[in-house]
């Protein structure tokens, strides 16, 4: 990781230009933000960066994908790879049960979409 980066985010949503925006809205924070589309991406890109002990800071998982698994499913096996990995979940809908609660479902917290600067600068301040 560059020594001029302050966190190293894992993004996983299935749509390219959420992910595109969220990566430069982190990269407007100095973030390293890396995006993958699909749930088994991001399960093994996390696998291979903590095998290489190049820990991302946090993941955010989109909550649904069409025809696909999504964070709800994916947390399980990223926890599995590393208890202390700190996943948050995201979702348009705020009153889904893994939005409301996150815990209950692997998460450590949860980050409402659509994205902004402020909310992704607040997003940030969490992980210290």
């Amino acid at each position: 990781m560059n020594t001029n980066v302050s966190k190293k985010i894992l993004v996983f949503d299935d749509e390219q230009i959420v992910g595109d925006i969220a990566c430069q809205m982190f990269a407007f924070f100095k973030c390293e933000a890396i995006h993958v589309t699909g749930a088994q991406g991001a399960v093994d890109l996390y696998r291979e960066e903590h095998s290489k002990k190049n820990c991302f800071d946090a993941v955010i998982m989109d909550l649904n994908v069409p025809g696909g698994d999504g964070g709800k499913e994916a947390v399980r096996e990223v926890l599995a790879i590393d208890p202390d990995a700190k996943v948050f979940v995201s979702s348009g809908d705020p009153t889904d049960p893994a939005m409301v609660t996150p815990s209950d479902f692997g998460f450590v917290g949860a980050l409402a979409k659509p994205f902004d600067l402020n909310a992704i600068k607040n997003f940030i301040a969490q992980l210290g």
